[in-house]
């Protein structure tokens, strides 16, 4: 069984022929330094969410910008296709659980600056959050194709204070049949001949560059 995630479905769509050297060959893209500011931001940030959840309070940086409060549930979410003998993994950053019995899922996302419109997360993140809203739903949690992605970008203020957030709140339209399409067409990928690169793959052409070397 292929387990596929939506890191793993990003690398198909970036280059068919990546993905299917990385999962048939064992193959990986060469990694380059990996920054841990954002993970340790991102750590940050969670334990802030908890810190509310437990209070059962939306926390303040985000209260009046979304609905509903912090759901009590695990966001490692995992759904089986026999019939594909696929596995597909994700783990939500958070979710929201409305009055109504609907669960959004909400993502965190840390910026240098805000992104001030909403068509950059649909042409960043769309996909992953059509994956969680997928999930969510094959774990029995109903939805309304809905995500939030929160943003967060220092500010200007006195460090010593530590240091201030300025926040923006993306919602987004979801399309969990999509994201499972996609997933679908991925796995159908792993099974055949290995495929042409994606025209903009530039771990391809670099290797076809210097072949000739």
């Amino acid at each position: 069984m292929i387990s596929l995630s939506n890191s793993t479905l990003n690398l198909f769509l970036e280059c068919p022929r990546c993905f299917w050297l990385h999962f048939n060959k064992k193959i990986s893209r060469p990694r380059g330094i990996f920054p841990t500011l954002p993970t340790g931001m991102d750590s940050v940030i969670k334990s802030y969410f908890n810190y509310y959840r437990d209070k059962g309070e939306l926390p303040p940086l985000i209260a009046g910008k979304v609905e509903g409060k912090l759901a009590n549930i695990s966001l490692n979410l995992n759904f089986i296709d026999s019939n594909l003998d696929l596995k597909i993994t994700g783990k939500l950053d958070e979710c929201l659980f409305l009055n109504d019995g609907i669960y959004i899922p909400l993502d965190h996302k840390t910026r240098s600056s805000l992104p001030n419109n909403v068509e950059y997360s649909q042409n960043y993140y769309q996909t992953q959050m059509d994956t969680y809203t997928l999930l969510l739903q094959k774990n029995g949690y109903s939805t309304r194709n809905q995500a939030y992605i929160v943003y967060y970008s220092p500010a200007k203020g006195e460090l010593h204070k530590g240091v201030p957030f300025e926040v923006e709140v993306h919602s987004l339209l979801t399309s969990p049949d999509k994201a499972f399409q996609l997933f679908h067409s991925a796995k159908l990928c792993l099974a055949g001949e290995i495929p042409d690169s994606h025209p903009d793959c530039e771990f391809c052409r670099w290797k076809k560059e210097t072949s000739q070397f």
